[in-house]
């Protein structure tokens, strides 16, 4: 299907009121009827039907599936986590992810038989599969200049790796992509998948050298964020019975040389379950010291290392998706957590000590920061970011809605955009380090949204 490269959404025309709602922050159960937007007001309908925003917004599509890219390979399908850095000369570097697996019928980056597979350096492939498949997983980078609001190029990045779901951002302008899967080496494959793989923020248009992270674990990853203050990783773990992970490196900044994993647990309540499922073991704007247990087998060959973490006393945590460092903390997404299983929104204070012997005396403290059960409010909150303003931004990926929601720092909610295509997630969501652009994904339609408009200063 040909389609057009730049979609403008007008200004003028019809307006449709879009939800937009507010909770307080310690009192869930209160929706009002008259609903206040805390954000940029009603959405305008798209007469494109793709992507609703406020008056004043407009959208281009930037990257879409199966365009030809400056290395000569295709751009993957299944977009999904991503982030902006900057680069050379006042441009934009953005790494994206492709959750594509072996055997997929969603295109890769290689095209039909993998015909382009020889355009490769093969030696920076991870896993370069076996009878015929590839793995057809990885990121590319999308070199943009957001003041002519133009692309001037993309290119594979990462390759061999499967289902790269999301990830995040480094303070060393790096990108750290991470599998959400587990599988072992096979009839398909040459290695063992499951781990998380570091990709530099570059221009040069050339593959990375696939190393994967072996000591930050292998299992069902699905995010990261860094303190920048310690160094210190946290990561995601996309089940319904998943942990919160804590990895320690050996030297902040250098992933590749090792380092500790560990799991969260609340202090003085062994195993506690935090998803809020039969009963409310946390209430809206609760918070509780954390503390932190060593794990040992961080490989996990039987995709075992969250019953590890059970048996010692973790904490569980409903589908632990995205994950991102602002405000001075680590926000988490957990989709299907609280009682109607519409997700919730984690708020992780680290320690001052964070990472060192003295942090029992000052403990990390974890918040439960939005928990709305109104898919109405929020529906399965998976990426989420922080806007430059300080608001979480989150994607839904439910049954019923696919948009971005924001919610401030007090709590209060409201709809940024809406997907007016499909019943795709949206994915993605990040800004530009100068703030005048997002950019986010539309999952299912392979394409890669640039979105300007009057963006609140921080």
């Amino acid at each position: 299907m040909v389609i057009s490269r730049r979609y403008f959404l007008r200004t003028a025309g019809a307006v449709s009121l879009g939800f937009a709602g507010l909770h307080r922050f310690l009192d869930p159960g209160e929706v009002y009827a008259d609903l206040v937007d805390w954000g940029y007001g009603a959405l305008v309908s798209d007469p494109e039907k793709l992507l609703d925003l406020p008056q004043g917004f407009s959208y281009q599509i930037i990257s879409q599936i199966g365009e030809e890219m400056d290395d000569g390979l295709l751009v993957p399908g299944a977009h999904d986590g991503m982030a902006a850095f900057p680069g050379p000369n006042g441009k934009t570097l953005v790494v994206r992810n492709h959750e594509v697996n072996v055997g997929s019928d969603i295109m890769g980056p290689f095209g039909e038989d993998n015909r382009l597979f020889e355009k490769v350096k093969t030696d920076r492939v991870y896993d370069q599969g076996k009878k015929g498949y590839r793995c057809p997983g990885g990121t590319t980078t999308l070199v943009f200049d957001t003041k002519m609001q133009r692309l001037e190029s993309h290119f594979m990045s990462l390759a061999g790796t499967l289902r790269n779901c999301a990830g995040g951002p480094t303070p060393w302008n790096s990108w750290v992509t991470c599998e959400e899967t587990v599988t072992r080496a096979g009839d398909y494959t040459h290695k063992d998948h499951g781990y998380n793989f570091e990709v530099p923020a570059r221009a040069d248009g050339e593959l990375v050298n696939a190393v994967p992270l072996k000591a930050m674990g292998r299992f069902n990853h699905e995010a990261i964020a860094v303190d920048p203050k310690s160094g210190i990783v946290y990561e995601t773990e996309d089940r319904s019975d998943g942990l919160i992970y804590r990895f320690i490196p050996k030297i902040p900044g250098q992933l590749a040389m090792g380092g500790k994993l560990q799991a969260l647990a609340i202090r003085d309540q062994v195993g506690m379950d935090t998803r809020n499922w039969e009963e409310t073991t946390m209430t809206l704007g609760q918070s509780l010291a954390v503390k932190w247990i060593n794990l040992e087998n961080v490989e996990a060959p039987e995709d075992d290392l969250r019953h590890q973490g059970d048996d010692k006393g973790a904490s569980l945590f409903a589908r632990g998706e995205g994950i991102w460092y602002g405000n001075d903390a680590v926000y988490i997404a957990c989709t299907n957590g609280g009682l109607a299983k519409k997700g919730q929104i984690w708020k992780y204070v680290p320690s001052p000590y964070e990472g060192t012997g003295e942090e029992e005396k000052q403990p990390g403290m974890l918040t439960l920061f939005s928990e709305p059960n109104d898919g109405k409010l929020v529906e399965n909150a998976d990426n989420l970011t922080i806007a430059p303003w300080g608001d979480v931004i989150a994607c839904e990926d439910g049954k019923d809605h696919d948009r971005l929601v924001g919610i401030t720092p007090e709590g209060k909610i409201y709809t940024l955009a809406n997907n007016a295509r499909n019943n795709s997630e949206l994915a993605g969501v990040s800004f530009a380090p100068d703030g005048s652009t997002m950019f986010v994904n539309i999952q299912t339609l392979g394409y890669t949204l640039a979105v300007t408009g009057p963006w609140r200063k921080s």
